[in-house]
């Protein structure tokens, strides 16, 4: 039976990256805008606003969540190589995700905020030596976090998020 809330499993983080794999995890994160904007081509208001599990967001909501996300997760990626093991802030994505503009924006505004942050993000990352990848923020409820597992994290968190929408499509015949 399929996992409606891990779609494609849950994060389960490598210890050691090659040089190989950033790449990879780097073009993953570079193709979820265009993903993300193929799984809800199409789709009418009705269902944009249906759940893409009982209890779970709408797919509106998902798709305003996940440049929410992402914008965090490109800061963090700024503060690590900017500052010595920064101090981040959390925020509270269940309580971002019921605010008005999660709940009733047109997804075409976070479609096209997720395609310019990914440019700018993707561009960081490439940029990057090996060495960077290392670097360090801390998280004020789990600690001290490294780019690496942060790179492979948001990639990961793309995908997972598009295939909460494309699963909920196969599963309602959309």
């Amino acid at each position: 039976m399929e996992d409606l809330s891990y779609p494609i499993g849950k994060f389960i983080p490598e210890q050691e990256l090659t040089e190989v794999k950033r790449r990879q995890l780097v073009d993953d994160i570079a193709a979820v805008p265009a993903a993300l904007r193929a799984a809800v081509s199409g789709l009418t208001k009705m269902q944009l606003d249906t759940p893409y599990r009982p209890g779970g967001w709408t797919v509106r909501q998902v798709v305003h969540h996940v440049p929410d996300s992402h914008m965090n997760a490109y800061i963090r990626f700024r503060l690590a190589l900017t500052e010595n093991e920064p101090m981040i802030k959390p925020y509270e994505q269940q309580l971002w995700a019921e605010l008005p503009d999660a709940r009733t924006a047109d997804i075409e505004m976070s479609l096209n905020l997720l395609e310019s942050l990914h440019q700018r993000w993707v561009l960081l990352l490439r940029s990057m030596k090996p060495e960077d990848f290392n670097r360090k923020f801390v998280h004020p409820e789990s600690g001290v976090s490294i780019l690496d597992k942060t790179l492979q994290m948001y990639a990961w968190h793309g995908k997972h998020h598009v295939a909460h929408i494309t699963s909920l499509k196969k599963r309602m015949g959309w």
